[in-house]
């Protein structure tokens, strides 16, 4: 069993940027930008946010899910240096597909934590509404149907000797909420209404946010098809089941973003005298499942949470906030039990009850998730993390949470699958 060490120093989030999440060359902000532009974009903006100026940053990560696909490189920290003014500092790439952005949390706290530097910068990025043309300059992309990506998927699990070809990869949509189902005996309508309800209250998060892919409300989408009721719309032949029990509106937007944020010791943080609060970063839980493992998201999520917990000594009851990978929409409910910030059972009748959104007793991804906010594959970690930091420091804006939270809980995973469970807390 894994018993995580304590860090040789306290370390705080400073400063946040991010993109729009949007399809790139439908937005007027973001039209022509290159994969280093759009990092250049978060990153300053996240240095600006601390207080700092390039020349200030010790070290930085870069993180994409699919660089050589996505941004036609293989090398992509040494093509974004120059976007940003820190030419020649150190710096390395990862990537841990959809999980990149966490671990871009837990790699730049613990390079500050070793005492080895003392202002670092942790970013990710992915165009991933378009794939770059071959060999041109990183401002042309292009559009592509998803079969062209599709084969890319299963890369990310083993298939050597045997081992089944892509099977986790269809079974992985259903397998935890399946099994919540029968846990907890609830009938299929009840977990339909439950996925609906987390839907409706993701997507009137993201529609009140302007980085946010979504725009419309399920109420406005179903008076322009005719129909009464969000439910009826999200019930409606418009949105069809394309799992055992994932709707298409229970899936990613797959989009273009990019996120970054800078860190530094906590106590030299707290002299800055920022005229925003510092965020703690208390720690760390990690665990790693390969994707043909049997319940791997459950399985990753249990250990990662008991590592977190067990570092932290933070109990579920003093959560205000939670963050959930939610690429396929039933992890907002499975997750937050398993976290423990929801009662076990009761998840999905909060979700029908409408308890989930920014303005609810139970909040999740309060700017909307991967379904609503979109999804920039290894970027979106990172936003999580941007979206944390300024609903604690009550910068949130239309979507500001009524209660100030002051401690976050981030439940991350991706890539066959990694996980990481984070949290944050406010100094005082």
């Amino acid at each position: 069993m894994v018993r995580l060490g304590k860090q040789a120093r306290s370390v705080s989030i400073v400063g946040v940027g991010c993109t729009p999440f949007k399809n790139f060359e439908d937005h007027p902000e973001t039209k022509g930008m290159s994969e280093g532009d759009a990092f250049g974009y978060a990153a300053l903006e996240a240095i600006q946010d601390a207080g700092l100026e390039p020349r200030d940053i010790q070290y930085f990560y870069h993180g994409a899910a699919n660089p050589f696909m996505i941004g036609d490189s293989l090398t992509p920290n040494m093509q974004v240096a120059d976007w940003f003014g820190v030419r020649g500092i150190g710096s390395v790439h990862h990537s841990e597909a959809c999980c990149t952005g966490y671990v871009a949390l837990q790699e730049a706290v613990q390079a500050v934590a070793s005492g080895t530097y003392d202002v670092v910068l942790s970013g990710a990025v992915d165009l991933a509404a378009s794939l770059p043309v071959v060999d041109a300059p990183g401002c042309f992309r292009r559009d592509f149907p998803l079969s062209e990506m599709l084969p890319s998927i299963p890369k990310v699990y083993d298939r050597a000797y045997g081992r089944p070809f892509d099977s986790a990869f269809g079974i992985s949509f259903d397998n935890w909420i399946n099994k919540y189902r029968w846990e907890y005996d609830l009938t299929a309508e009840q977990i339909d209404d439950a996925l609906n309800g987390v839907s409706k209250s993701l997507r009137h998060d993201a529609v009140l946010n302007p980085l946010a892919f979504s725009t419309e409300e399920f109420e406005d989408l179903a008076k322009a098809n005719g129909l009464a009721t969000a439910d009826d719309y999200l019930k409606s032949f418009g949105n069809p089941k394309v799992t055992q029990y994932l709707r298409v509106t229970g899936f990613e937007i797959k989009c273009d973003g990019a996120a970054a944020l800078v860190v530094m010791p906590t106590d030299m943080a707290v002299a800055r005298g920022l005229d925003h609060k510092v965020i703690d970063v208390l720690g760390t839980g990690a665990a790693a499942f390969e994707g043909a493992t049997p319940d791997n998201e459950y399985m990753g999520t249990k250990e990662g949470v008991r590592q977190v917990y067990e570092l932290t000594g933070v109990s579920p009851d003093e959560l205000d906030l939670l963050f959930v990978n939610d690429f396929f929409l039933a992890g907002d409910i499975v997750a937050a039990e398993e976290v423990g910030y929801i009662p076990r059972g009761e998840a999905w009748q909060y979700a029908i009850d409408g308890r989930l959104g920014f303005e609810g007793d139970k909040p999740i991804n309060t700017h909307g998730g991967r379904c609503n906010f979109g999804h920039a594959h290894g970027a979106s970690g990172v936003a999580d993390i941007v979206e944390a930091v300024r609903q604690m420091r009550g910068e949130a804006g239309a979507t500001q949470m009524p209660k100030v939270p002051r401690t976050t809980f981030l439940r991350g995973f991706g890539g066959g699958q990694n996980i990481r469970c984070q949290i944050l807390r406010t100094h005082e």
